[in-house]
């Protein structure tokens, strides 16, 4: 749970405050020998304040404006101090130190940290030129400084709960990733070895029943078995019912089939996939080839499915050994299917 305040309640505190100062420069307003440089410094301060807080959708102060606040801030002292007489101390009319520390914290509030040393260090120098160093605690001027500071403070302790929130965040969002895929990996294996326990069973159980002594029909089934639980594995996407039954007749009729998914028809759902399934059924039917190969194209194609049938010089050898023929032996080919990808008609995306 993420606990903001409001900008809006923040700027109302600020606002308060300012305006604070400038009650306390009206009601000391009979202090100065002079009213004019007094009001012109009120002035100044309250056109900085309200450029400081202004609403804006930009959290950090711009440059030009924090400059201003330091000018404001060297202006103020000066046209102050300039007026006070002697014994003003029990007075307000040293009004403009608490006026400018609050002036530099709303500037270091908005990320001008440099900017906000900068004025309250021309406060320190102007008021120590002005009384001496027991004038910064008189007048309240190391306050300002302390108010300052405080506010550095604050700034970079929320900046540092912040950048550790993101990463815990970030953290948080990746330890949910690897338990998702965790959570994935499980139930894969878990539906894999259900799947092949499934199929192997009853011939695991024939085999145990003759104490492994198969007959040549019963190895070869073993053999299209062991096919049919490959295909599961690596192309699950291509396989319906009427594949798989046709795949197994191939194989009993001699032919080594390989099914290839790489995710070209993972986008492909419903009718669309069982019109590809469909054709590629078909074309296995047909086929009395020694190897035949199907594989998947990726998704970016046109084609969606292509089926290679070959037939080697020594036929029958490698179905009957349930091996794939090498590279070297001399192959030709009896098939080269595209199945093309479902492309759907403007008219038909729209209804």
């Amino acid at each position: 749970m993420i606990i903001s305040v409001p900008r809006s309640l923040i700027v109302t505190i600020a606002a308060v405050f300012s305006a604070y100062h400038l009650v306390l420069a009206t009601v000391s307003i009979d202090v100065p020998q002079s009213r004019t440089p007094y009001l012109f410094a009120m002035t100044i301060y309250a056109a900085a304040t309200v450029i400081s807080l202004w609403p804006s959708s930009r959290p950090r102060m711009p440059v030009w404006m924090a400059s201003f606040n330091v000018a404001a801030a060297v202006a103020m002292s000066l046209l102050v101090t300039s007026q006070l007489p002697e014994g003003a101390e029990g007075t307000y009319g040293a009004w403009h130190t608490a006026a400018i520390g609050t002036l530099m914290v709303i500037t270091s509030t908005r990320r001008r940290q440099t900017f906000a040393w900068l004025g309250v260090a021309a406060l320190t120098v102007q008021t120590v030129a002005w009384q001496g160093v027991g004038a910064l605690l008189a007048y309240g001027g190391l306050a300002s400084v302390l108010w300052v500071a405080i506010s550095n403070t604050l700034a970079y302790s929320l900046a540092s709960a912040g950048r550790d929130a993101r990463q815990y965040a970030v953290a948080e969002r990746e330890a949910a990733e690897w338990r998702a895929a965790q959570d994935a990996h499980l139930f894969e294996r878990q539906f894999r070895l259900g799947q092949t326990s499934r199929m192997a069973l009853p011939m695991l159980q024939q085999i145990a029943a003759s104490d492994g002594e198969l007959t040549g029909e019963q190895r070869r089934d073993c053999l299209h078995l062991e096919g049919s639980i490959r295909d599961e594995i690596r192309g699950r996407a291509l396989l319906n019912d009427d594949v798989r039954r046709e795949v197994l007749a191939a194989r009993r009729r001699g032919s080594v089939v390989s099914l290839l998914d790489e995710g070209g028809l993972d986008e492909l759902e419903g009718a669309d996939r069982e019109t590809v399934l469909g054709r590629l059924a078909a074309a296995i039917a047909d086929l009395r080839s020694d190897r035949v190969v199907v594989r998947t194209v990726p998704r970016d194609a046109a084609v969606a499915v292509t089926v290679l049938a070959l037939s080697s010089a020594n036929e029958g050898t490698h179905a009957a050994l349930g091996q794939e023929p090498d590279d070297d032996d001399e192959d030709e080919i009896d098939l080269w299917l595209e199945i093309p990808r479902p492309v759907h008609t403007t008219s038909d995306a729209v209804a």
